[in-house]
């Protein structure tokens, strides 16, 4: 799978319509690939030209500005930003929720002002302009699939509607968590629960919200960040009983179905 960079392109002649934004999980997590991989078939499929930065994308720094380091993150995403502007980029989709807040919210107030899409939002619009067709008798006809909340596409940009209207393409049953949009529940890798031990007494935080997942009794689990993913299909794999439950992106489960 050739995937070209912004440095082929500008060296072509040619301007993307979008840049991808991998993101660190995107390119380092081996789970991670397998979402970068599925979302790139999807814009090689629909015909959509882009352009992804390669070496020259670096963290967005909002791991140090969480855990304090304002000098790092500002250092982090000067570069970041001199990168893009030497672009002339004007937008930007990543299929991970921390660098789309970032990305969108952060990276304005030190002059990086672009349109940030999160790969949800950019599916949709896709599925509205009836490029993304499935095929007829899919893998998930008839599934029951149960959507997570992640919440810095939630509770931090408001985005709750766009993941769901892409799953409603899917000729399966959408089935609801008790905690959900405005009231979900958080998997604990934005609190840095993936990174650390758990505290005294406590039920993991993971573990708690794939209960309320597999409550429901899904097929699929289906997440729209890579750190969600990994904390659910931890939680799953928690319940040996459970692991045919699958945890998928849904730019894995659109890519399968086209």
């Amino acid at each position: 799978m050739k995937v070209p960079s912004m440095a082929e392109m500008v060296m072509n002649g040619e301007t993307p319509e979008i840049l991808f934004w991998v993101g660190c999980a995107g390119s380092f997590d081996q789970r991670a690939q397998k979402i970068t991989k599925a979302f790139v078939q999807i814009l090689d499929k629909v015909g959509i030209k882009y352009a992804i930065l390669g070496k020259e994308e670096a963290c967005t720094g909002d791991p140090a500005r969480r855990a304090g380091n304002e000098f790092l993150f500002q250092m982090m995403a000067y570069n970041n930003i001199q990168v893009l502007n030497n672009y002339n980029i004007k937008k930007i989709v990543t299929a991970c929720p921390h660098c789309f807040n970032t990305l969108k919210n952060e990276y304005p107030e030190l002059g990086g002002v672009y349109e940030v899409i999160h790969h949800t939002t950019f599916l949709q619009q896709l599925i509205d302009d009836g490029k993304i067709v499935l095929k007829e008798g899919g893998s998930f006809k008839g599934k029951r699939i149960t959507y997570h909340d992640s919440c810095y596409l939630g509770r931090s940009n408001n985005i709750y509607e766009a993941p769901r209207k892409v799953l409603e393409i899917l000729d399966a049953e959408l089935v609801e968590m008790k905690r959900c949009k405005t009231n979900g529940l958080c998997c604990g890798a934005g609190g840095a629960q993936m990174f650390k031990e758990d505290e005294p007494g406590n039920k993991r935080v993971n573990i708690e919200r794939t209960d309320e997942a597999l409550s429901l009794q899904p097929d699929v689990i289906a997440a729209a960040c890579p750190f969600c993913n990994t904390m659910l299909m931890d939680g799953v794999k928690n319940k040996e009983k459970e692991q045919e439950v699958k945890v998928l992106d849904i730019a894995e489960i659109i890519a399968s179905s086209m």
